[in-house]
């Protein structure tokens, strides 16, 4: 499937929303369907429209984050092979700007940031009509000196694009290759996804993952390296922790070349039973709101890039980070 156009409407999408002195409005309505339809983190949450998005996501970041940049690491197309369909295109990267005016509460510092982000975009006849886009608002907080959260089981980094300096798919991939991504993607998620493979925790992970894999996670629970301290470090904290874990639930999932990915809105709910992040047992079941990006070594996956929405499951347990943190209020939005 030629998915050229697809890549070329966001790659134009982006440089026009990008450009310094941007009229965000008119670039969202240019570029997006009437009845756009825009999923992201918490605060933002839900959004319907072009001009809902400009006004309340856009326009306030690019007024905090000026002289703001996109670094791509990864970026890639294919047609959803879920029950949703369509042709969904990813990207990967960071919005890096000087944070000059405050956003979410948050203070700046007017040094350089970071906000790591990953979208998919559902492109079709030409219009933007669907996003999931998911930013680690919290590692954008722990840059300028705030501790949202208890100390983590992993590495706290900023984190960098693929290893291999291979993950902007501008041109056309094999077919034979996302079709090898898309079915080892899909192998882990029936593997791992519903925590019930009967394996050993690292005997799991061998079947799907290369020894020396690299998890970059969200901050909250941070990054790991080889399949040993991920167990440790992530998984099997994260498991012993939850009762109840739902099926895995995704909206769209993609594979091109050596790079896939999915989202889910939620991908799954699961109940804390307690010590997760630091935080004590609630009993009540949560959603969890991810993205994941992954790249393809040969036949086992070698990195995954992952966002979860942990200020959307912590609001959920009755714990308001942005306000316990910053004192701002979702009126605010």
């Amino acid at each position: 499937m030629n998915l050229q156009k697809e890549k070329s409407t966001i790659r134009l999408f982006y440089d026009a929303l990008d450009a310094p002195g941007a009229d965000i409005s008119a670039v969202m309505g240019r570029f997006c369907s009437d009845d756009l339809a825009w999923h992201g983190f918490h605060p933002f949450d839900e959004m319907h429209g072009p001009e809902s998005v400009a006004r309340r996501f856009w326009k306030p970041l690019r007024n905090s984050l000026t002289r703001m940049q996109r670094r791509v690491d990864i970026f890639f197309a294919s047609e959803n092979h879920l029950e949703a369909g369509g042709v969904w295109v990813c990207s990967m990267g960071h919005l890096v700007g000087l944070f000059d005016q405050p956003w979410l509460g948050i203070r700046p510092t007017g040094k350089m940031v970071f906000l790591r982000y990953s979208a998919f975009h559902r492109v079709k006849d030409g219009k933007i009509v669907e996003t999931a886009m998911y930013f680690d608002i919290p590692h954008l907080m722990v840059q300028v000196g705030l501790r949202p959260f208890p100390e983590q089981t992993a590495a706290e980094l900023v984190q960098p694009g693929p290893m291999t300096h291979d993950g902007l798919l501008y041109e056309p991939q094999p077919a034979s290759e996302g079709i090898k991504t898309l079915d080892l993607i899909e192998a882990m998620v029936r593997d791992l996804g519903q925590w019930g493979c009967g394996l050993p925790l690292e005997e799991e992970l061998a079947r799907t993952w290369h020894d020396d894999m690299l998890w970059w996670g969200p901050t909250g629970i941070g990054s790991t390296y080889t399949i040993e301290r991920y167990a440790k470090q992530h998984s099997g904290p994260f498991r012993a922790c939850f009762a109840d874990r739902s099926k895995t639930k995704h909206v769209c999932r993609i594979a091109e070349g050596h790079y896939g990915g999915f989202f889910g809105w939620p991908n799954f709910t699961a109940r804390p039973t307690g010590g997760f992040m630091g935080m004590p047992a609630t009993d009540k079941a949560g959603e969890f709101r991810v993205i994941d990006v992954y790249r393809r070594a040969g036949d086992k996956l070698a990195e995954n890039w992952i966002f979860i929405d942990l200020l959307h499951f912590w609001k959920q347990q009755g714990v308001d980070i942005l306000k316990r943190t910053t004192g701002w209020s979702e009126t605010e939005v």
